[in-house]
């Protein structure tokens, strides 16, 4: 794959990708932390408001997994979609690169409110 001469020269490209890269490092080693310290019973896998006192469905540590995969899948196609528009268009390379921290940080809060509900 060819990556542009002036890619990592761009400073708004650089800080997107380092936000980008720290935000799936986070939640993977968040997810990690709370697989290590709960056990498997303990995880939501599904919350229904309308069911009442059983409002809770316990799950597996193959959510959190799949959190992580989702992660890092999310931060390496961002990057490199972003990387394979540079030459045509600056500005789609960039409405990428924000699409893809858009959708970390809703990572990261659903992964969070499913480890908190307990």
């Amino acid at each position: 794959m060819h990556i542009p001469k002036n890619y990592f020269h761009d400073r708004l490209v650089l800080l997107l990708l380092s936000i980008n890269a720290f935000l799936a490092i986070f939640v993977t080693a968040l997810s990690l932390i709370r697989l290590k310290n709960g056990n498997s019973e303990s995880f939501v896998g599904q919350y229904h408001s309308n069911l009442g006192l059983s409002a809770f469905e316990p799950g597996s540590a193959s959510t959190f997994i799949s959190f992580i995969i989702f992660a890092l899948l999310v931060f390496g196609l961002h990057w490199m979609l972003s990387m394979r528009t540079y030459q045509r268009r600056r500005e789609y390379s960039v409405v990428i690169l924000w699409m893809g921290l858009f959708l970390l940080l809703l990572l990261l809060i659903v992964s969070n409110a499913l480890s908190v509900l307990q």
